[in-house]
């Protein structure tokens, strides 16, 4: 595969997941409670696994799904770019990619307070921010750790 194309496969990556959020943020947890299909049994999983350990009417579901959304998307994004700019500072790679994710965390929860049932909350962005901080922290220490020849 050409680097070109897994430039471009991983600019994609980045995009479908952004879809992927924005579908998500479209819909509320009770869209779920009813629903079928992979993302509604991973939510009835997390509810069964988070209900004993912190009672039945803390959302840590909504919290877990903010956090790894934003996580698996801190690396999608550090990925993209270092392969956008492979010479640049991987340092300035991590800024820039916390940031955009950042960023369309604002969206998000923007895009969150027209959703019936859903409503714009700080707190969740700053879950997605922190989130996305250690997806990129991860995808850094795995991307740009120096090779050791054997």
């Amino acid at each position: 595969m050409t680097t070109r194309a897994k430039l471009i496969i991983s600019w994609m990556a980045v995009a479908l997941w952004a879809a992927f959020i924005f579908f998500m943020s479209a819909h509320t947890g009770a869209d779920l409670d009813d629903g079928v299909g992979l993302v509604a049994d991973l939510k009835r999983w997390l509810v069964s696994l988070a209900t004993p350990l912190f009672g039945p009417d803390t959302d840590i579901v909504s919290v877990a799904g903010h956090f790894a959304e934003y996580l698996v998307f801190g690396v999608l994004l550090f990925h993209a770019l270092w392969r956008s700019a492979p010479q640049q500072r991987w340092w300035l790679l991590a800024l820039a990619a916390v940031a955009i994710a950042s960023l369309y965390g604002v969206t998000d929860e923007f895009h969150q307070s027209f959703v019936p049932g859903r409503l714009c909350d700080p707190a969740d962005w700053l879950t997605d921010t922190v989130g996305a901080a250690i997806g990129v922290l991860c995808a850094g220490i795995a991307l740009c750790r120096p090779r050791h020849s054997a």
